[in-house]
């Protein structure tokens, strides 16, 4: 089987892309590609064979070097329970169609019944061989920004106004159930306290962040503070495994979050333009997922963080009313200051240091605005162009790098 997750692998122009449905996932942490896709593959892979009585499941490349820190192995027993299951974990191969495979076995007393590679390929997205998954049709049929920004200035319309265009208007009841379990995310992360699950002793920092109020406190690190303890508050209880919403992705579901929260708090922003804003960001992340990756196990951190910076700041011009070449021009200078960051987690742990940078990504989406205010006039580099180059790093970083937890903070820490 030949992955066509990013098809400029193969030197073709994409078809399209999908619903904002498959950007946006509400369901538990702490890793969309660990536990939300793990969870989908066993679950599809035991309705197919309703008739087993026991499994044996494979896990390859990411999956199986971080997948007990990210919950992999809890997902797939609780999902196939309480028919009994092996989990194996292979090491030793590196020839993958995508580092996160899994290779799923069913039988009945002790005939084989069925065999399928599959592939958890970020964001909670999935590939099982044989399968054809109606999700994953194009809604579409634009797949570069540089077209969409035309056809938008061409039709006198704005990014939501396309995303509606092609989604319809009844996407908007499903964005309001993602923004719900968006602040829920928020709220239950500032009210929750105690020590984060894992073993790495990490204690929970959001509330004690929004308690932090000192009377000399000037208003741009109160604003600080706030953005940080949002994004802390929600990457926590992703951490926790508790229910958030791939922004792309688990690991960086704070960042979308805590802007959004922040200037809907600050500026009595309505429910309605958040949409609006959700759905412009959800073009930004379609665009990267279609032409490179939401993947850290295949790009690196760049591709979940530097992501969900690009989509926040996409969401900000959006709430500020911005022009179509400052939006763009937020995203790209978004996504560009992470290119090469690299996925480390320590112990394989969404919280070392996963949960910091939604918080710092969070403030940097904040500030490519404020620069896109004032510069977007003077740009030479195209979003498109900086997401084209986002996925060559990506294949160009290290596999240490790449959601291993062999390298890096991982790596060092141990040895300590």
């Amino acid at each position: 089987m030949t992955l066509q997750t990013n098809s400029h692998k193969e030197n073709t122009k994409p078809s399209g892309m999908q619903s904002l449905r498959q950007l946006y996932r509400i369901g538990k942490g702490p890793s969309s590609s660990h536990t939300i896709g793990p969870e989908k593959i066993c679950k599809t892979f035991s309705e197919l064979n309703p008739t087993a009585d026991s499994f044996r499941v494979i896990l390859y490349g990411s999956l199986a070097q971080t997948g007990k820190g990210h919950g992999t192995e809890r997902i797939i027993e609780k999902t196939l329970h309480p028919k009994k299951t092996d989990i194996e974990y292979n090491y030793t191969e590196t020839k993958l169609e995508h580092p996160n495979k899994m290779e799923l076995f069913a039988y009945s007393e002790g005939e084989l019944l069925d065999r399928r590679c599959a592939y958890s390929i970020g964001g909670g997205e999935i590939r099982i061989d044989g399968i054809a998954f109606e999700e994953s049709k194009n809604v579409y049929s634009l797949s570069s920004f540089a077209e969409i920004s035309d056809y938008c200035k061409k039709n006198r319309i704005r990014l939501w106004q396309y995303v509606e265009e092609n989604e319809g208007k009844e996407i908007r009841n499903f964005l309001s159930e993602v923004w719900k379990t968006m602040k829920d995310s928020i709220q239950g992360g500032l009210e929750a306290e105690g020590v984060l699950p894992g073993g790495l002793g990490v204690s929970r920092k959001a509330k004690h962040l929004f308690l932090q109020n000192h009377i000399d406190e000037t208003s741009q690190t109160k604003e600080n503070r706030m953005v940080c303890s949002y994004a802390f508050a929600v990457s926590e209880q992703n951490a926790a495994g508790e229910t958030i919403v791939t922004a792309p992705t688990c690991g960086s579901c704070g960042v979308l979050p805590a802007v959004l929260y922040y200037v809907s708090q600050s500026r009595n922003i309505g429910d309605e333009e958040i949409i609006n804003a959700l759905e412009s960001a959800s073009v930004i992340g379609n665009l990267i997922k279609t032409n490179a990756s939401i993947s850290g196990a295949e790009c690196g951190c760049q591709a979940e963080i530097g992501s969900a910076c690009s989509m926040a700041a996409a969401a900000l011009g959006e709430l500020f009313g911005m022009r179509i070449e400052q939006i763009e021009y937020a995203s790209e200078i978004a996504i560009e200051h992470h290119l090469g960051l690299t996925c480390d987690p320590i112990f394989g742990l969404v919280q070392i240091p996963c949960i910091e940078r939604n918080a710092v990504a969070a403030m940097r989406a904040i500030n490519a605005v404020n620069l896109a205010n004032f510069l977007s006039e003077t740009r030479k580099i195209s979003l498109d162009l900086v997401i084209e180059t986002m996925y060559e790093t990506g294949i160009d970083l290290s596999k240490k790098y790449r959601e291993t937890s062999t390298g890096g903070l991982a790596k060092l820490y141990e040895k300590k």
